[in-house]
Protein backbone atom coordinates (compact mmCIF):
# COMPACT_ATOMS: atom_id res chain seq x y z
CA UNK A 1 0.00 0.00 0.00
CA UNK A 2 1.73 3.48 -1.06
CA UNK A 3 1.54 6.21 0.95
CA UNK A 4 0.48 9.36 0.14
CA UNK A 5 2.75 12.28 0.80
CA UNK A 6 1.28 15.20 3.14
CA UNK A 7 -0.37 17.83 1.39
CA UNK A 8 2.03 20.67 2.49
CA UNK A 9 5.11 18.69 0.74
CA UNK A 10 3.68 18.32 -2.72
CA UNK A 11 2.50 22.34 -1.75
CA UNK A 12 6.58 22.58 -1.50
CA UNK A 13 7.51 21.12 -4.26
CA UNK A 14 4.83 22.68 -7.04
CA UNK A 15 6.01 26.16 -5.58
CA UNK A 16 9.94 24.75 -6.35
CA UNK A 17 9.11 23.65 -9.56
CA UNK A 18 7.40 27.13 -10.42
CA UNK A 19 10.21 29.10 -8.93
CA UNK A 20 12.91 26.88 -11.10
CA UNK A 21 10.29 27.21 -14.03
CA UNK A 22 10.42 31.57 -13.44
CA UNK A 23 14.37 31.39 -12.57
CA UNK A 24 14.36 29.00 -15.62
CA UNK A 25 12.53 31.41 -18.05
CA UNK A 26 13.71 34.81 -16.68
CA UNK A 27 17.09 33.20 -17.53
CA UNK A 28 16.09 32.66 -21.07
CA UNK A 29 14.59 36.00 -21.39
CA UNK A 30 18.19 37.89 -19.85
CA UNK A 31 19.93 35.40 -22.52
CA UNK A 32 17.86 36.56 -25.10
CA UNK A 33 18.45 40.18 -24.39
CA UNK A 34 21.74 39.44 -23.88
CA UNK A 35 22.25 37.61 -27.63
CA UNK A 36 20.36 40.73 -28.76
CA UNK A 37 22.73 43.11 -27.28
CA UNK A 38 25.38 40.94 -28.97
CA UNK A 39 23.81 41.02 -32.37
CA UNK A 40 22.92 44.46 -32.03
CA UNK A 41 25.96 46.44 -30.65
CA UNK A 42 28.37 46.00 -34.42
CA UNK A 43 24.89 47.39 -36.59
CA UNK A 44 23.38 50.50 -37.04
CA UNK A 45 19.50 50.22 -37.74
CA UNK A 46 17.82 53.07 -39.20
CA UNK A 47 14.37 53.19 -40.89
CA UNK A 48 13.81 53.77 -44.69
CA UNK A 49 10.42 55.18 -45.46
CA UNK A 50 9.43 53.12 -49.01
CA UNK A 51 10.83 50.46 -51.29
CA UNK A 52 13.08 51.01 -53.27
CA UNK A 53 12.51 50.40 -57.29
CA UNK A 54 16.14 49.57 -59.17
CA UNK A 55 19.43 49.00 -58.07
CA UNK A 56 20.71 50.89 -61.37
CA UNK A 57 22.10 54.23 -60.09
CA UNK A 58 21.37 55.97 -63.71
CA UNK A 59 17.63 54.57 -63.83
CA UNK A 60 16.47 56.21 -60.50
CA UNK A 61 13.67 57.93 -60.12
CA UNK A 62 12.76 58.09 -56.50
CA UNK A 63 14.23 59.41 -53.48
CA UNK A 64 14.95 55.89 -51.72
CA UNK A 65 16.64 53.78 -54.26
CA UNK A 66 18.65 56.83 -54.43
CA UNK A 67 19.48 56.39 -50.45
CA UNK A 68 19.70 53.24 -50.63
CA UNK A 69 22.44 53.21 -53.54
CA UNK A 70 23.95 56.19 -52.36
CA UNK A 71 26.27 54.84 -49.61
CA UNK A 72 27.69 51.80 -52.37
CA UNK A 73 28.65 55.14 -54.87
CA UNK A 74 30.90 57.91 -54.63
CA UNK A 75 32.02 60.80 -56.99
CA UNK A 76 35.20 62.43 -57.28
CA UNK A 77 34.47 65.22 -54.40
CA UNK A 78 31.94 65.69 -52.06
CA UNK A 79 30.79 68.57 -49.97
CA UNK A 80 31.01 68.65 -46.10
CA UNK A 81 27.35 69.31 -44.73
CA UNK A 82 28.36 71.14 -41.94
CA UNK A 83 31.10 73.66 -43.43
CA UNK A 84 29.34 73.18 -46.97
CA UNK A 85 33.33 72.96 -47.96
CA UNK A 86 34.11 70.46 -50.83
CA UNK A 87 36.32 67.96 -49.79
CA UNK A 88 38.14 65.46 -52.32
CA UNK A 89 36.57 62.03 -52.31
CA UNK A 90 38.20 60.07 -55.49
CA UNK A 91 39.89 62.82 -57.31
CA UNK A 92 42.01 64.45 -54.81
CA UNK A 93 42.34 67.83 -56.31
CA UNK A 94 41.05 70.27 -58.87
CA UNK A 95 41.30 72.97 -60.93
CA UNK A 96 39.77 75.41 -63.24
CA UNK A 97 41.17 76.88 -66.53
CA UNK A 98 40.85 78.90 -69.73
CA UNK A 99 38.57 81.28 -67.49
CA UNK A 100 36.16 78.60 -65.94
CA UNK A 101 35.69 76.60 -69.16
CA UNK A 102 37.73 73.95 -68.01
CA UNK A 103 37.64 71.71 -65.13
CA UNK A 104 40.34 69.51 -64.87
CA UNK A 105 39.89 66.36 -62.02
CA UNK A 106 43.78 64.79 -61.22
CA UNK A 107 42.46 61.21 -59.51
CA UNK A 108 43.87 59.61 -56.43
CA UNK A 109 46.45 56.91 -57.04
CA UNK A 110 45.93 53.29 -56.47
CA UNK A 111 42.43 53.22 -56.49
CA UNK A 112 40.05 49.84 -56.73
CA UNK A 113 36.62 48.61 -57.33
CA UNK A 114 34.57 46.84 -54.25
CA UNK A 115 35.99 43.57 -56.95
CA UNK A 116 39.29 44.45 -56.85
CA UNK A 117 39.29 45.60 -60.40
CA UNK A 118 41.39 49.05 -60.32
CA UNK A 119 39.31 52.64 -60.30
CA UNK A 120 40.72 54.71 -62.97
CA UNK A 121 40.38 57.60 -65.36
CA UNK A 122 38.87 55.50 -67.24
CA UNK A 123 35.85 54.78 -65.23
CA UNK A 124 35.25 58.41 -64.77
CA UNK A 125 35.13 59.20 -68.84
CA UNK A 126 32.97 56.26 -69.35
CA UNK A 127 30.48 56.95 -66.80
CA UNK A 128 30.20 60.25 -68.53
CA UNK A 129 30.90 60.04 -72.25
CA UNK A 130 29.10 56.72 -72.57
CA UNK A 131 26.44 56.62 -70.13
CA UNK A 132 25.34 59.87 -68.76
CA UNK A 133 25.63 61.70 -72.07
CA UNK A 134 24.21 58.59 -73.49
CA UNK A 135 20.50 59.87 -74.87
CA UNK A 136 19.66 56.23 -75.58
CA UNK A 137 19.76 55.98 -71.82
CA UNK A 138 16.76 58.45 -69.96
CA UNK A 139 18.93 59.93 -66.82
CA UNK A 140 18.13 62.93 -65.02
CA UNK A 141 21.53 63.79 -64.39
CA UNK A 142 21.91 64.53 -68.25
CA UNK A 143 19.72 67.70 -67.72
CA UNK A 144 21.11 68.64 -64.74
CA UNK A 145 24.47 69.12 -67.03
CA UNK A 146 23.28 70.70 -70.30
CA UNK A 147 24.99 74.07 -70.72
CA UNK A 148 23.79 77.50 -71.95
CA UNK A 149 20.48 77.65 -74.60
CA UNK A 150 22.36 75.27 -76.93
CA UNK A 151 21.86 72.72 -73.67
CA UNK A 152 25.10 71.36 -75.20
CA UNK A 153 27.25 68.80 -72.58
CA UNK A 154 31.05 69.29 -71.24
CA UNK A 155 33.28 67.42 -73.57
CA UNK A 156 35.35 65.22 -71.63
CA UNK A 157 38.94 63.85 -72.30
CA UNK A 158 41.41 61.55 -70.35
CA UNK A 159 44.63 63.92 -70.22
CA UNK A 160 46.87 61.09 -68.81
CA UNK A 161 46.58 57.98 -66.26
CA UNK A 162 45.38 59.99 -63.50
CA UNK A 163 43.66 63.27 -64.83
CA UNK A 164 40.25 63.78 -67.08
CA UNK A 165 39.50 67.38 -68.52
CA UNK A 166 35.31 68.67 -68.74
CA UNK A 167 35.33 71.67 -71.36
CA UNK A 168 32.77 73.54 -71.54
CA UNK A 169 31.28 76.82 -74.18
CA UNK A 170 30.69 78.77 -71.71
CA UNK A 171 30.75 79.12 -67.78
CA UNK A 172 28.65 76.98 -66.34
CA UNK A 173 28.83 77.91 -61.96
CA UNK A 174 27.54 74.32 -61.27
CA UNK A 175 29.62 72.46 -62.79
CA UNK A 176 32.61 71.97 -59.61
CA UNK A 177 29.74 70.47 -57.69
CA UNK A 178 27.39 68.77 -60.33
CA UNK A 179 30.05 66.92 -61.94
CA UNK A 180 32.21 66.28 -59.12
CA UNK A 181 29.55 64.81 -56.91
CA UNK A 182 27.88 62.50 -59.42
CA UNK A 183 28.64 58.39 -58.65
CA UNK A 184 31.37 56.71 -60.69
CA UNK A 185 30.48 53.96 -62.33
CA UNK A 186 32.82 50.39 -63.06
CA UNK A 187 33.20 50.55 -66.88
CA UNK A 188 34.11 46.66 -66.83
CA UNK A 189 30.81 45.90 -65.11
CA UNK A 190 28.58 48.53 -67.62
CA UNK A 191 30.54 48.06 -70.88
CA UNK A 192 29.24 44.76 -72.27
CA UNK A 193 25.14 46.49 -71.64
CA UNK A 194 25.49 49.36 -74.06
CA UNK A 195 24.80 46.55 -76.78
CA UNK A 196 21.13 46.62 -78.10
CA UNK A 197 18.59 43.84 -77.33
CA UNK A 198 17.93 41.29 -80.37
CA UNK A 199 13.82 41.93 -79.24
CA UNK A 200 13.20 44.79 -78.35
CA UNK A 201 16.11 46.94 -79.91
CA UNK A 202 16.88 48.74 -76.52
CA UNK A 203 19.91 48.60 -74.61
CA UNK A 204 21.07 45.99 -72.49
CA UNK A 205 21.85 48.87 -69.78
CA UNK A 206 18.19 49.61 -69.57
CA UNK A 207 17.80 46.13 -67.56
CA UNK A 208 21.25 45.84 -66.24
CA UNK A 209 20.96 45.86 -61.87
CA UNK A 210 17.17 45.08 -61.64
CA UNK A 211 15.95 44.26 -58.35
CA UNK A 212 16.26 40.99 -59.18
CA UNK A 213 20.55 40.99 -59.61
CA UNK A 214 21.71 39.20 -56.89
CA UNK A 215 23.33 41.66 -54.50
CA UNK A 216 26.64 39.77 -54.70
CA UNK A 217 26.89 41.17 -58.57
CA UNK A 218 26.72 44.40 -57.37
CA UNK A 219 30.16 46.58 -57.61
CA UNK A 220 30.61 50.21 -55.72
CA UNK A 221 33.51 52.52 -54.55
CA UNK A 222 31.91 53.76 -51.57
CA UNK A 223 32.09 53.41 -48.31
CA UNK A 224 29.40 50.44 -47.96
CA UNK A 225 28.13 47.29 -49.97
CA UNK A 226 24.80 45.84 -50.31
CA UNK A 227 24.94 42.37 -48.19
CA UNK A 228 21.10 42.10 -48.27
CA UNK A 229 18.24 42.79 -50.03
CA UNK A 230 14.65 41.68 -48.80
CA UNK A 231 12.29 43.39 -50.89
CA UNK A 232 9.66 45.37 -48.06
CA UNK A 233 12.10 44.15 -45.65
CA UNK A 234 15.48 45.44 -45.62
CA UNK A 235 18.83 46.25 -46.60
CA UNK A 236 21.99 45.25 -44.85
CA UNK A 237 25.07 46.28 -45.95
CA UNK A 238 28.81 45.52 -45.07
CA UNK A 239 31.82 47.82 -45.45
CA UNK A 240 33.41 47.84 -48.59
CA UNK A 241 37.04 46.55 -48.37
CA UNK A 242 38.52 48.62 -50.93
CA UNK A 243 37.13 51.95 -50.07
CA UNK A 244 39.62 54.61 -50.29
CA UNK A 245 39.56 56.31 -46.85
CA UNK A 246 41.46 53.28 -45.20
CA UNK A 247 40.12 51.65 -41.89
CA UNK A 248 36.59 53.17 -42.43
CA UNK A 249 33.20 53.03 -41.80
CA UNK A 250 33.50 51.57 -38.31
CA UNK A 251 30.30 50.20 -38.30
CA UNK A 252 30.72 46.58 -39.84
CA UNK A 253 26.93 46.42 -40.66
CA UNK A 254 24.31 49.11 -41.81
CA UNK A 255 20.51 48.24 -41.53
CA UNK A 256 17.93 50.00 -43.65
CA UNK A 257 14.51 48.21 -42.34
CA UNK A 258 11.88 49.62 -44.63
CA UNK A 259 9.44 50.97 -42.42
CA UNK A 260 6.74 52.83 -44.74
CA UNK A 261 4.36 53.90 -42.04
CA UNK A 262 5.49 56.61 -39.71
CA UNK A 263 3.55 55.41 -36.79
CA UNK A 264 5.02 51.89 -37.22
CA UNK A 265 8.66 53.33 -37.55
CA UNK A 266 7.95 55.13 -34.22
CA UNK A 267 7.06 52.45 -32.41
CA UNK A 268 10.11 50.78 -33.26
CA UNK A 269 12.37 53.28 -32.39
CA UNK A 270 10.69 53.48 -29.10
CA UNK A 271 11.00 50.03 -28.95
CA UNK A 272 14.77 49.93 -29.49
CA UNK A 273 14.65 48.35 -33.05
CA UNK A 274 15.89 50.98 -34.62
CA UNK A 275 19.03 53.45 -33.76
CA UNK A 276 17.62 56.70 -35.34
CA UNK A 277 14.02 58.35 -36.20
CA UNK A 278 12.89 61.06 -38.25
CA UNK A 279 10.25 63.11 -36.04
CA UNK A 280 7.02 64.23 -37.38
CA UNK A 281 5.52 67.25 -35.55
CA UNK A 282 3.51 64.99 -33.54
CA UNK A 283 5.81 62.91 -32.18
CA UNK A 284 8.05 65.77 -30.36
CA UNK A 285 6.46 65.72 -27.28
CA UNK A 286 6.27 62.69 -26.44
CA UNK A 287 9.87 61.47 -27.87
CA UNK A 288 11.34 64.77 -25.69
CA UNK A 289 9.63 63.57 -22.32
CA UNK A 290 11.57 59.98 -22.47
CA UNK A 291 15.02 61.70 -24.02
CA UNK A 292 16.78 61.01 -21.20
CA UNK A 293 15.42 57.46 -19.74
CA UNK A 294 15.33 56.20 -22.99
CA UNK A 295 19.05 56.79 -23.80
CA UNK A 296 18.79 59.30 -27.32
CA UNK A 297 18.66 63.32 -27.98
CA UNK A 298 16.64 65.26 -30.31
CA UNK A 299 18.23 66.90 -33.05
CA UNK A 300 17.09 70.24 -34.64
CA UNK A 301 18.62 70.57 -37.74
CA UNK A 302 16.88 73.67 -38.76
CA UNK A 303 13.92 74.18 -41.87
CA UNK A 304 14.55 70.73 -43.75
CA UNK A 305 15.68 71.26 -47.43
CA UNK A 306 13.06 70.23 -50.89
CA UNK A 307 9.71 70.87 -51.41
CA UNK A 308 6.30 69.97 -50.62
CA UNK A 309 3.59 70.92 -53.52
CA UNK A 310 0.69 70.20 -54.87
CA UNK A 311 0.22 69.84 -58.41
CA UNK A 312 -1.97 69.74 -61.36
CA UNK A 313 -1.53 67.68 -64.89
CA UNK A 314 -1.08 70.91 -67.20
CA UNK A 315 -0.63 68.36 -70.29
CA UNK A 316 -2.61 69.13 -73.10
CA UNK A 317 -1.20 66.01 -74.96
CA UNK A 318 -2.45 62.81 -76.49
CA UNK A 319 -0.88 59.45 -76.07
CA UNK A 320 0.42 58.91 -79.56
CA UNK A 321 -0.62 55.11 -78.98
CA UNK A 322 -3.97 55.49 -78.39
CA UNK A 323 -4.95 59.54 -79.75
CA UNK A 324 -6.50 59.74 -76.39
CA UNK A 325 -5.69 62.64 -74.08
CA UNK A 326 -3.80 62.41 -71.19
CA UNK A 327 -6.11 64.40 -68.81
CA UNK A 328 -9.86 64.83 -69.49
CA UNK A 329 -10.72 67.81 -72.08
CA UNK A 330 -12.92 69.43 -69.65
CA UNK A 331 -10.54 68.95 -66.41
CA UNK A 332 -7.18 70.41 -68.60
CA UNK A 333 -9.22 73.06 -69.35
CA UNK A 334 -9.77 74.35 -65.69
CA UNK A 335 -6.08 72.90 -64.69
CA UNK A 336 -4.20 75.19 -67.26
CA UNK A 337 -6.51 78.04 -65.66
CA UNK A 338 -3.75 80.26 -63.29
CA UNK A 339 -6.81 81.77 -62.14
CA UNK A 340 -7.94 78.21 -60.81
CA UNK A 341 -4.36 77.40 -59.54
CA UNK A 342 -4.30 80.48 -57.23
CA UNK A 343 -7.96 79.66 -55.78
CA UNK A 344 -6.24 76.75 -55.28
CA UNK A 345 -3.61 78.19 -53.55
CA UNK A 346 -5.41 80.87 -51.12
CA UNK A 347 -7.95 77.94 -50.37
CA UNK A 348 -5.25 75.76 -48.66
CA UNK A 349 -4.67 76.65 -45.11
CA UNK A 350 -1.14 75.91 -44.62
CA UNK A 351 -0.88 77.53 -40.75
CA UNK A 352 -3.48 74.71 -39.72
CA UNK A 353 -1.41 72.09 -41.44
CA UNK A 354 1.43 73.28 -39.80
CA UNK A 355 -0.63 73.75 -36.29
CA UNK A 356 -2.61 70.67 -36.42
CA UNK A 357 -0.15 68.09 -38.06
CA UNK A 358 3.36 69.63 -37.57
CA UNK A 359 2.45 70.75 -34.04
CA UNK A 360 3.78 73.84 -34.73
CA UNK A 361 7.64 72.59 -36.13
CA UNK A 362 7.34 73.41 -39.48
CA UNK A 363 7.02 76.89 -41.47
CA UNK A 364 5.22 77.88 -44.49
CA UNK A 365 6.83 77.22 -48.08
CA UNK A 366 6.09 79.99 -50.53
CA UNK A 367 9.11 78.85 -52.73
CA UNK A 368 11.21 76.22 -55.30
CA UNK A 369 14.42 76.93 -53.27
CA UNK A 370 15.15 75.21 -50.16
CA UNK A 371 14.98 77.79 -47.66
CA UNK A 372 18.68 76.89 -46.21
CA UNK A 373 20.30 77.51 -49.40
CA UNK A 374 21.75 81.53 -50.28
CA UNK A 375 19.57 81.60 -52.80
CA UNK A 376 16.12 80.96 -51.11
CA UNK A 377 13.84 84.52 -51.72
CA UNK A 378 12.35 85.19 -48.63
CA UNK A 379 8.83 87.18 -48.20
CA UNK A 380 10.18 90.34 -46.75
CA UNK A 381 12.14 91.04 -49.80
CA UNK A 382 9.49 90.37 -52.06
CA UNK A 383 8.05 86.69 -52.76
CA UNK A 384 4.74 86.53 -53.26
CA UNK A 385 2.76 83.95 -51.06
CA UNK A 386 -1.09 82.80 -50.81
CA UNK A 387 -1.99 83.25 -47.53
CA UNK A 388 -5.04 81.23 -46.25
CA UNK A 389 -7.99 83.55 -47.95
CA UNK A 390 -11.07 80.69 -48.88
CA UNK A 391 -13.04 84.03 -49.99
CA UNK A 392 -10.62 85.80 -52.08
CA UNK A 393 -10.61 82.08 -53.70
CA UNK A 394 -14.25 82.13 -54.99
CA UNK A 395 -14.33 86.03 -55.66
CA UNK A 396 -11.16 84.63 -58.18
CA UNK A 397 -12.99 81.63 -59.67
CA UNK A 398 -16.42 84.10 -60.12
CA UNK A 399 -14.21 86.89 -61.70
CA UNK A 400 -12.68 83.87 -64.03
CA UNK A 401 -15.98 82.60 -64.91
CA UNK A 402 -16.87 79.95 -62.87
CA UNK A 403 -20.60 79.63 -60.41
CA UNK A 404 -21.77 78.05 -57.82
CA UNK A 405 -24.96 76.09 -57.74
CA UNK A 406 -27.57 75.91 -54.95
CA UNK A 407 -25.70 73.48 -53.11
CA UNK A 408 -22.45 75.84 -53.48
CA UNK A 409 -20.58 73.42 -55.28
CA UNK A 410 -18.75 74.76 -57.66
CA UNK A 411 -19.36 74.72 -61.47
CA UNK A 412 -17.15 75.97 -64.76
CA UNK A 413 -18.46 78.51 -67.27
CA UNK A 414 -20.29 75.24 -69.08
CA UNK A 415 -21.96 73.66 -66.29
CA UNK A 416 -19.27 70.99 -65.25
CA UNK A 417 -19.06 70.28 -61.72
CA UNK A 418 -15.30 70.96 -60.86
CA UNK A 419 -14.37 67.51 -59.56
CA UNK A 420 -10.70 65.80 -59.53
CA UNK A 421 -9.24 63.22 -58.16
CA UNK A 422 -5.68 63.56 -55.98
CA UNK A 423 -3.40 61.61 -55.44
CA UNK A 424 -0.78 61.29 -52.26
CA UNK A 425 1.81 58.48 -51.44
CA UNK A 426 0.44 56.59 -48.87
CA UNK A 427 2.24 57.15 -45.16
CA UNK A 428 3.39 60.91 -43.89
CA UNK A 429 1.45 62.80 -46.80
CA UNK A 430 -2.33 61.55 -45.96
CA UNK A 431 -2.84 63.31 -43.51
CA UNK A 432 -1.63 66.60 -45.42
CA UNK A 433 -4.05 65.38 -48.44
CA UNK A 434 -6.78 65.11 -46.05
CA UNK A 435 -6.82 68.65 -44.83
CA UNK A 436 -6.37 69.84 -48.34
CA UNK A 437 -8.99 67.68 -49.32
CA UNK A 438 -11.24 69.51 -46.72
CA UNK A 439 -10.20 72.90 -47.72
CA UNK A 440 -10.49 72.74 -51.25
CA UNK A 441 -14.18 71.43 -50.64
CA UNK A 442 -14.91 74.20 -48.80
CA UNK A 443 -14.42 76.85 -51.77
CA UNK A 444 -16.94 74.11 -53.90
CA UNK A 445 -14.28 71.95 -55.67
CA UNK A 446 -15.25 68.06 -55.17
CA UNK A 447 -11.97 66.03 -54.45
CA UNK A 448 -11.65 62.40 -54.60
CA UNK A 449 -8.74 62.23 -52.25
CA UNK A 450 -6.92 58.87 -53.25
CA UNK A 451 -3.68 57.55 -51.25
CA UNK A 452 -1.68 55.44 -52.75
CA UNK A 453 1.95 53.05 -53.15
CA UNK A 454 4.55 55.77 -54.33
CA UNK A 455 5.34 53.03 -57.07
CA UNK A 456 2.31 54.00 -58.42
CA UNK A 457 2.14 57.37 -58.61
CA UNK A 458 5.64 57.65 -60.12
CA UNK A 459 4.40 54.93 -62.87
CA UNK A 460 1.80 57.42 -63.49
CA UNK A 461 3.79 60.39 -63.45
CA UNK A 462 6.58 59.10 -65.84
CA UNK A 463 4.41 56.70 -68.06
CA UNK A 464 0.87 56.74 -68.35
CA UNK A 465 1.35 60.65 -67.66
CA UNK A 466 -3.08 60.18 -66.76
CA UNK A 467 -3.58 61.85 -63.18
CA UNK A 468 -5.44 65.02 -62.12
CA UNK A 469 -3.62 66.02 -59.45
CA UNK A 470 -0.74 64.84 -57.02
CA UNK A 471 0.53 65.89 -54.02
CA UNK A 472 4.46 65.10 -54.13
CA UNK A 473 7.74 66.75 -52.18
CA UNK A 474 11.44 66.61 -53.66
CA UNK A 475 14.69 66.46 -52.11
CA UNK A 476 16.52 70.17 -52.06
CA UNK A 477 19.70 71.42 -51.37
CA UNK A 478 22.00 74.35 -51.75
CA UNK A 479 22.04 74.79 -55.73
CA UNK A 480 19.20 76.12 -57.60
CA UNK A 481 20.54 74.30 -60.94
CA UNK A 482 19.85 70.79 -59.00
CA UNK A 483 15.74 70.91 -60.12
CA UNK A 484 17.01 72.04 -63.75
CA UNK A 485 15.14 68.37 -64.67
CA UNK A 486 12.09 69.04 -63.17
CA UNK A 487 12.00 73.18 -64.92
CA UNK A 488 13.96 71.99 -68.28
CA UNK A 489 11.28 71.63 -70.87
CA UNK A 490 12.06 68.31 -72.10
CA UNK A 491 13.28 67.41 -68.38
CA UNK A 492 13.02 64.16 -67.07
CA UNK A 493 11.48 65.60 -63.96
CA UNK A 494 9.18 68.08 -65.94
CA UNK A 495 5.98 65.93 -63.80
CA UNK A 496 3.39 68.57 -64.05
CA UNK A 497 3.91 68.84 -68.42
CA UNK A 498 6.05 65.75 -68.81
CA UNK A 499 7.28 65.39 -72.18
CA UNK A 500 8.78 62.32 -74.26
CA UNK A 501 11.46 60.45 -73.12
CA UNK A 502 14.40 58.40 -74.78
CA UNK A 503 12.28 56.63 -77.77
CA UNK A 504 8.83 57.98 -77.00
CA UNK A 505 7.40 59.47 -79.71
CA UNK A 506 6.18 63.27 -79.56
CA UNK A 507 2.73 63.88 -77.59
CA UNK A 508 0.19 65.03 -80.77
CA UNK A 509 -1.16 68.60 -79.02
CA UNK A 510 1.38 69.23 -75.82
CA UNK A 511 1.96 72.82 -75.47
CA UNK A 512 4.78 74.35 -73.91
CA UNK A 513 3.74 77.95 -72.23
CA UNK A 514 5.29 81.06 -72.62
CA UNK A 515 6.01 81.35 -68.79
CA UNK A 516 7.47 77.95 -68.86
CA UNK A 517 9.78 78.36 -71.21
CA UNK A 518 10.93 81.63 -69.56
CA UNK A 519 11.20 79.52 -66.02
CA UNK A 520 13.53 77.30 -68.23
CA UNK A 521 15.78 80.01 -69.72
CA UNK A 522 15.85 81.43 -66.60
CA UNK A 523 17.10 78.06 -65.45
CA UNK A 524 20.11 78.44 -67.94
CA UNK A 525 20.61 82.06 -67.31
CA UNK A 526 21.50 81.27 -63.41
CA UNK A 527 23.56 78.73 -64.49
CA UNK A 528 25.84 80.97 -67.23
CA UNK A 529 26.65 83.38 -64.04
CA UNK A 530 29.57 83.35 -62.27
CA UNK A 531 28.84 86.45 -60.55
CA UNK A 532 27.33 85.60 -57.01
CA UNK A 533 25.26 88.71 -56.60
CA UNK A 534 24.17 88.60 -60.06
CA UNK A 535 23.22 85.04 -59.94
CA UNK A 536 21.00 85.45 -56.94
CA UNK A 537 19.04 88.08 -58.72
CA UNK A 538 18.48 86.00 -61.19
CA UNK A 539 17.33 82.98 -58.87
CA UNK A 540 15.07 86.00 -56.81
CA UNK A 541 13.24 86.16 -60.47
CA UNK A 542 12.64 82.74 -61.30
CA UNK A 543 10.87 81.88 -57.91
CA UNK A 544 8.74 85.40 -58.30
CA UNK A 545 7.42 83.60 -61.53
CA UNK A 546 7.26 79.93 -60.03
CA UNK A 547 4.67 81.85 -57.87
CA UNK A 548 3.15 83.83 -60.20
CA UNK A 549 2.21 80.91 -62.36
CA UNK A 550 1.62 78.36 -59.56
CA UNK A 551 3.08 74.77 -61.80
CA UNK A 552 3.73 73.65 -58.07
CA UNK A 553 1.40 75.18 -55.06
CA UNK A 554 3.97 74.93 -52.35
CA UNK A 555 2.86 73.94 -48.90
CA UNK A 556 4.67 73.67 -45.53
CA UNK A 557 8.23 72.52 -44.84
CA UNK A 558 8.56 70.67 -41.41
CA UNK A 559 11.86 71.28 -39.40
CA UNK A 560 14.39 68.23 -39.68
CA UNK A 561 14.41 66.69 -36.38
CA UNK A 562 15.95 63.68 -35.88
CA UNK A 563 16.29 61.51 -32.55
CA UNK A 564 19.22 59.27 -32.82
CA UNK A 565 20.38 56.96 -30.02
CA UNK A 566 22.95 58.10 -27.47
CA UNK A 567 25.30 55.04 -28.58
CA UNK A 568 26.30 56.58 -31.82
CA UNK A 569 28.89 58.55 -31.68
CA UNK A 570 30.25 61.23 -34.45
CA UNK A 571 26.84 62.55 -35.37
CA UNK A 572 26.08 65.70 -37.41
CA UNK A 573 23.12 66.04 -38.67
CA UNK A 574 21.99 68.94 -41.17
CA UNK A 575 19.31 69.26 -43.19
CA UNK A 576 21.26 70.59 -46.33
CA UNK A 577 22.66 67.05 -46.69
CA UNK A 578 19.06 65.68 -46.89
CA UNK A 579 15.98 65.95 -45.87
CA UNK A 580 14.46 62.50 -46.71
CA UNK A 581 14.30 60.23 -43.39
CA UNK A 582 17.09 60.11 -41.38
CA UNK A 583 19.73 60.96 -44.52
CA UNK A 584 20.49 64.25 -42.67
CA UNK A 585 22.11 62.27 -40.21
CA UNK A 586 23.43 59.79 -42.26
CA UNK A 587 26.04 62.22 -44.77
CA UNK A 588 29.30 61.29 -42.86
CA UNK A 589 28.40 57.52 -42.34
CA UNK A 590 31.65 56.67 -42.87
CA UNK A 591 32.84 58.72 -39.71
CA UNK A 592 29.74 57.18 -37.52
CA UNK A 593 30.78 54.54 -34.54
CA UNK A 594 28.96 52.94 -32.24
CA UNK A 595 30.05 53.05 -28.46
CA UNK A 596 30.48 49.13 -27.35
Amino acid sequence: MKRSMPKRVKVKQWKAVILLLIIGMCSLLLWGCSIKSEVLKDRLIVPLDSDIKTFNPVLINDAYSGIAIGYTLTGLITENAITKDLDPELAEKWEFQQDGKQLIFTMRPDLKWSDGYPLTVDDVLFTFQDIIFNEKIPSGSRDVLRIGKSQTLPRVEKLDDRRISFSMDEPFAPALRTIGGTGILPKHVFAPTLTESSTDKKLKFLETWTLSTPVSQLVGNGPYLIQEYRPSERLIYKPNPYYWKKGTPYIDKLVMQIVESPDTALLRFRSGDLDMYRLRGEDYQLLKRFEKRDRYKIYNAGPATGQAFLMFNLNKGKDPKTNQPFVEPIKSKWFNDVNFRRAVAYAINREAIITNLSRGLAQTQNSPISIPSPYFLPPEKGLKVYDYQPEKSKEILLQAGYKYNSEQQLLDAQGNLVRFTLMAPTGGRVAMGAQIKNDLEKIGMKVDFNPVDFRIITDKLDNSKQWDASLLGFTGGAEPNSGINLWATDGDSHLFNKGPVGDEKPFPGREIADWEQKIHDLMIKGAQELDETKRKEIYAEYQQLVQEQLPLIHLTVPLYLVAIRDRVENVQPSALAGSTGVTGALWNVEQLKLKS
